[in-house]
C-alpha cells in the first residue's frame, strides 16, 4: 500500500485557507486510492527535535566522516526517528502559508531536522547527492498577495525557491506548486475565487499523483 505524509504547517487549523485546497486533493486522493494511507505530521503542534548543542555535534561528527557516539546517538534518536517517518512514505504533501515572503519557522525546524548527511544526502566526488530519490512532492500553498510569474511581487517570493532547492537537495526533483493567491489584497470574492481554482487544480491532479 502506498503512503502519503502531509507535512501541515498552518497553525490555524481549519481555518486555514491552506487547508481547504490540501483537504481537496487529499479527499480526491482517497477517492482514487481507496488504500493510500495518510500519514499526518502538524509541524506547528508536534514536539519536534530540539536542535541543541549535543544534536548539531553529532551533525559534524556524520559531515566529517565518523560514526555518532553513543553520548550522541542518545540525542539524536527523534532525529533519526522523525527522518525514517518521512522517508517511509512514497509520497508527499506539504501544506504551508506564506509568512513574510518565506515559510513559517517550524516547518524551516522541520526542514533542519531533516537534511541530515548520511541520512537524507550525501557528499560525494561529484557534490552533494540526495538519498530520497524517485518520490514525489504536491506543495500547497496560499500567499495574502499575488506572487505569480506575472506580478511585480514575483522576486519576493522566497517560499517557492526554497522549499524547492531543500527537497531538490534531499533528491526529491518531482515537485508540482499549487499556489492560492491572493487571499487578502483583492479582498473576500477574489479570495473565494481563487480557492476554488485551487481547488480545482488540486482535484485534477490527484488523478495523475
Amino acid at each position: 500500500m502506498k503512503r502519503l505524509l502531509h507535512i501541515l504547517a498552518t497553525p490555524r487549523g481549519e481555518d486555514s485557507r491552506t487547508l481547504k485546497v490540501s483537504r481537496t486533493f487529499l479527499e480526491a486522493c482517497r477517492k482514487k486510492h481507496n488504500e493510500l494511507i495518510i500519514d499526518e505530521i502538524n509541524v506547528s503542534t508536534e514536539a519536534l527535535p530540539d536542535l541543541t548543542y549535543r544534536t548539531i555535534q553529532g551533525k559534524y561528527a556524520l559531515l566529517s566522516g565518523k560514526d555518532l557516539d553513543q553520548g550522541q546517538m542518545q540525542n539524536w534518536t527523534k532525529v533519526i526517528d522523525l527522518i525514517e517517518r518521512f522517508k517511509s512514505a512514497d509520497c508527499y504533501l506539504v501544506s504551508t502559508p506564506m509568512w513574510n515572503f518565506g515559510l513559517p519557522y517550524t516547518l524551516k525546524h522541520f526542514i533542519d531536522v531533516i537534511l541530515q548527511p548520511r541520512y537524507t544526502f550525501r557528499y560525494t566526488e561529484k557534490g552533494p547527492e540526495g538519498l530520497v530519490t524517485g518520490k514525489k512532492m504536491l506543495i500547497v500553498t496560499s500567499r495574502g498577495g499575488d506572487y505569480g510569474p506575472e506580478s511585480p511581487l514575483h522576486s519576493m517570493d522566497m517560499l517557492e525557491p526554497y522549499l524547492c532547492q531543500a527537497f531538490n537537495f534531499i533528491g526529491i526533483t518531482d515537485i508540482t506548486f499549487i499556489n492560492a493567491q491572493p487571499m487578502d489584497a483583492l479582498g473576500p470574492e477574489v479570495q473565494k475565487e481563487k480557492i476554488q481554482q485551487a481547488q480545482e487544480l488540486a482535484r485534477k491532479l490527484a488523478e495523475k499523483f
